[in-house]
């Protein structure tokens, strides 16, 4: 279903221009400020609390939020808001009990850069299973959530100006490496900072906009009714059949997957200051709050407004019809960009953190421990350009759906790293040989139930990948010797460094 405008996508094509040139701009003064490895890949840890909270937002929503989440609502109605509360939860819980640890662990298990280099630094594994096994699930998870971002920026193009859809991911893969190429982290996580402030924008006036030119909330869900009165009832498909337990436990499992996400633990890591941690929670929180409200509010009224009802992949543009129906295009033009804003913040940081993988903990680690700074630099840029032609290839087929996409990736890393990272921060009797098991049982867990259907098959892959994963890790450490006096000695450092900036 192309939506091309006869007029205004010129003017839309301006702004659009214009964005993505201010992109690239802040990407070049992040340039001018990257010295070393340490700087492309972690920011030389010096995030403040505004640009941690909104930039961890905007990495993790990705274009899914515009119109992966729009589109469930509009097919399901309030069936949706079990997943927006599982994340909303999620979340909280993530900088509650993850972000201070973590930035405070990594620092000292040798100012470890990535999550591959913090396991192997925090269990003392001089064998490198752990890095490289992490570093495998990393690049294999992250290929097809890389995609799930450019399949979205396609679709906005292709809905936009009528682009054919193999070149509308090319032009929104190139859009999103030039910056993240030249720029690195502290590139991404400026640009995400505006882009999660356009995206709350977008999706607080949209709403708003279209209840107003249907008279008010209560026709919406007179609409509604009409329509379908299955999609009010939160308990039922929009069939009318009884969502059941564990369709509930698989919408709010989508929680469990924060532990694990790569590109949003990066954020916490970054930060200059853990006392600014309080802060950027409680940013990012009303942030989530906001964001994920105003897309449920999108997808919902979507169903009242529109006249032609929206099919199968189709109603994932529903964000983008609401917009082009209601606004000048001028006022779209800055609306429609948020799904670009979407798009770039999650697929620069995805890029990012598999570049810094493939750098860091393969070709430094594994191939030239030697190399100056300055090689590893023109490395990782080099490995940002193959992820991004590789993701390209996986987003080739116009028939993915992007919530398909994200939610296979967000099941792989929150089952294969969030058990391992929770134990590895709180458990000092886990062992290298436990978080071993641990991240292999989780992912291939997922991989494994993916290809499964069918009564207890039905569950989504995160949730006994988790289980399983947890399960993996107690089992193993305690059948395993005891930690070194020298990794114990470790664990109650972070804790005493926790206990005394806590009381600062």
């Amino acid at each position: 279903m192309t939506l091309a405008m006869n007029q205004g996508t010129g003017t839309i094509g301006v702004v659009f221009l214009i964005y993505i040139g201010a992109m690239v701009a802040i990407g070049w003064l992040a340039y001018r400020r990257t010295g070393d490895l340490a700087d492309y890949i972690l920011g030389g840890r010096k995030l403040g609390s505004w640009v941690t909270a909104l930039s961890a937002g905007a990495s993790d929503m990705s274009g899914w939020l515009l119109l992966g989440l729009p589109g469930y609502a509009y097919a399901s109605g309030f069936e949706a808001g079990w997943i927006a509360l599982g994340l909303l939860v999620g979340t909280y819980f993530n900088w509650r009990i993850m972000a201070r640890r973590l930035r405070c662990y990594t620092e000292i298990a040798g100012n470890s850069l990535t999550i591959p280099d913090f396991l192997e630094q925090r269990f003392r594994d001089r064998r490198h299973l752990l890095r490289i096994i992490a570093a495998f699930f990393i690049l294999l998870f992250f290929l097809f959530y890389t995609s799930s971002g450019l399949v979205a920026g396609a679709k906005l193009f292709n809905a936009v100006f009528g682009w054919p859809y193999q070149w509308a991911v090319i032009v929104g893969a190139g859009a999103i490496l030039i910056y993240t190429f030249i720029g690195g982290f502290m590139a991404v996580s400026w640009t995400d900072m505006l882009q999660g402030l356009l995206m709350a924008l977008a999706l607080v006036v949209v709403p708003l906009v279209a209840i107003s030119h249907i008279d008010g909330v209560s026709s919406v869900g007179t609409a509604l009714r009409t329509t379908n009165p299955e999609l009010l009832n939160p308990f039922t498909s929009a069939t009318g059949e009884p969502l059941g337990i564990l369709a509930i436990l698989s919408l709010l499992g989508w929680g469990l997957g924060y532990f694990g996400q790569p590109h949003i633990l990066a954020r916490f890591k970054a930060i200059r200051l853990m006392s600014a941690l309080d802060s950027a929670r409680r940013i990012a929180m009303v942030w989530v709050v906001v964001s994920m409200s105003g897309a449920l509010a999108v997808g919902i009224v979507g169903v009242a407004y529109l006249a032609q009802p929206l099919t199968g992949a189709d109603t994932e543009k529903v964000f983008i019809i609401l917009v082009n129906t209601l606004f000048h295009p001028l006022v779209a033009g800055v609306l429609l960009a948020a799904i670009l804003a979407a798009v770039m913040s999650t697929a620069d940081s995805q890029l990012l953190v598999s570049a810094s993988v493939l750098t860091d903990d393969f070709y430094r680690a594994m191939v030239r421990p030697a190399a100056s700074q300055k090689e590893l630099l023109w490395i990782g840029r080099g490995a940002v350009l193959v992820i991004a032609l590789v993701a390209t290839a996986l987003a080739w087929d116009p028939g993915r759906k992007v919530l398909d996409l994200v939610a296979y990736a967000w099941a792989g890393f929150g089952a294969a790293f969030g058990p391992t990272l929770l134990l590895a921060l709180f458990w000092p009797r886990m062992t290298r040989n436990g978080a071993l098991a641990g991240m292999v049982a989780g992912g291939l867990t997922v991989v494994i139930w993916k290809q499964l259907s069918g009564g207890l098959f039905d569950l989504y892959e995160i949730v006994p990948g988790f289980m399983l994963s947890i399960t993996a890790i107690v089992v193993v450490s305690l059948a395993d010797r005891q930690p070194t006096p020298e990794i114990t000695e470790e664990f109650n450092a972070v804790r005493q460094k926790l206990a005394t900036t806590e009381t600062e």
